[in-house]
């Protein structure tokens, strides 16, 4: 048996003591009962809404071979039967064990962050570096105080690339989690008015965010948007900081990592990247220019960590977006049929300006109409009129003229956009699922876009469930 971890090192690393008779090792780490596989262990953690303590008896019927237990909660679990781990705090002994497998790992080890495309980033680099060795990437957005700490504590000791999201909503928060981390790569996407009304202004956005700097190994490598504002100022703080390779992407003539041409369509793009002196031509499996710069970012990182650049670049025509991150779907309506693009996972002002690209490029079919689906951007603070309000510039350049809003915010955009678009606004989400169920027509492209905590998911899972897929496509594209 090829074990995650045995239950030894398990208790050295998280100095905790064994309860009952505990096996050998275990296959795998959940904190949830409900996705629990097997022979792996379950960590109890007590999260801001539930305690995993009261799940121990779900995990245990899942197939959990050991628990992770505070000792205060020890005593009221006298029932359960399963082997157990004791620790003081069960948080802090996953951070423990996150802390022992990167001192185990010899992987080359990479961290994302940024205001935007990180997860798809991460994602990119899982699929380009997959054909050079074996691959441990953060699950879904696993970038935060938990998060991180599992990812660490799940990558198998004979990983040969380690890909890590940081994400943070405030000053001081990624600074203890990439000194966990410690990554031999770093890379930031880019800077962006995201989480605004925590910040005083976008300085403040981009220095939290260099932050990352601070965990890299001695002799590490720094990746930076050269198309970005604040460019200067990261490069400036990562010398600072003592860090001697830092290389950039972008459009700009000294990107080191250069996109000297574009060309998209609205379900997959080319690329043709400039890297040492050598043009090469890149094929995407997923429109939009902003998926192309990540990728100008993703084949960089191929370059630093010597893998295999030729088996990355055929690696990318079969890239697929994320769901809720530009995955298209094709609907059956009537005698026709519709293009739904599922953006609902999360939105700042940058990634809105992406995604009303994204639809621009989109061609509707018959009198088909491209319609933005919009939703509130979320933690925007004193500056939320404001960019909602500008939101207007990007649909009128893009020439969307369908527009359907829902949320307290855009209120501002309705009252800013012109006659000549037909506007509909819904106080909140659910009025709305209603309009675009009743309202989309054969030959249409919806773009759905929204913050996470507005619920925009809500308005994809409703179309899904109402239009069957286009019978001739079925694959998701």
């Amino acid at each position: 048996m090829s074990w995650l971890w045995t239950t030894e090192d398990m208790i050295a690393a998280m100095a905790g003591r064994p309860f009952g008779t505990l096996p050998e090792g275990i296959t795998g780490i959940s904190i949830d009962s409900r996705s629990i596989t097997p022979g792996a262990a379950f960590f109890a953690i007590k999260g801001d809404r539930v305690d995993g303590h009261d799940y121990a008896s779900m995990a245990m019927a899942n197939g959990a071979s050991l628990l992770v237990v505070s000792e205060a909660r020890l005593p009221a679990m006298g029932r359960l039967t399963v082997p157990m781990i004791v620790v003081e705090d069960v948080l802090a002994a996953l951070g423990r064990l996150g802390l022992a497998s990167r001192e185990r790992s010899q992987a080359k080890i990479i961290a994302v962050t940024g205001s935007v495309g990180k997860t798809t980033t991460k994602e990119m680099l899982r699929h380009v570096l997959a054909p050079s060795g074996k691959v441990h990437a953060s699950v879904a957005s696993f970038n935060n105080h938990w998060g991180v700490p599992l990812t660490l504590a799940r990558m198998p000791e004979d990983t040969d690339y380690g890909v890590f999201e940081v994400g943070m909503n405030h000053p001081g928060e990624i600074r203890p989690l990439v000194a966990m981390i410690r990554p031999d790569v770093a890379i930031i996407t880019t800077i962006a008015p995201a989480h605004l009304g925590n910040f005083k202004n976008i300085k403040e956005i981009a220095a939290a965010k260099a932050e990352i700097f601070e965990g890299l190994e001695p002799g590490g490598h720094v990746v930076l948007n050269r198309d970005n504002d604040q460019f200067n100022f990261l490069d400036r703080t990562a010398q600072s900081l003592g860090i001697e390779h830092i290389h950039s992407f972008g459009q700009h003539a000294k990107a080191e990592f250069r996109l000297a041409e574009f060309n998209g369509s609205d379900e997959n793009s080319t690329l043709w990247l400039t890297i040492g002196g050598e043009t090469l031509e890149v094929a995407l499996g997923a429109p939009g220019r902003h998926i192309a710069e990540n990728a100008l970012a993703a084949l960089g990182v191929v370059k630093i960590v010597g893998a295999d650049m030729q088996k990355a670049i055929e690696a990318l025509a079969t890239l697929k977006p994320e769901k809720g991150r530009g995955k298209r779907h094709r609907l059956v309506i009537g005698g026709g049929n519709f293009t739904l693009i599922d953006e609902s996972y999360n939105a700042n002002p940058a990634s809105m300006r992406a995604a009303i690209a994204l639809l621009a490029a989109s061609e509707p079919t018959g009198r088909g109409r491209r319609i933005a689906v919009l939703g509130d951007m979320l933690e925007m603070g004193e500056y939320a009129q404001k960019v909602h309000t500008d939101l207007a510039v990007p649909l009128l350049a893009a020439g969307i003229e369908h527009v359907w809003l829902a949320g307290a915010e855009m209120a501002a955009l309705k009252e800013s956009l012109p006659e000549s678009v037909h506007v509909e606004y819904r106080e909140n989400t659910d009025e709305l699922t209603d309009y675009v169920l009743n309202s989309v027509a054969p030959g249409d492209v919806l773009m759905v876009k929204s913050s996470l905590g507005i619920g925009f998911g809500k308005i994809v899972a409703a179309l899904l469930d109402k239009f069957p897929p286009f019978a001739d496509t079925q694959r998701e594209f």
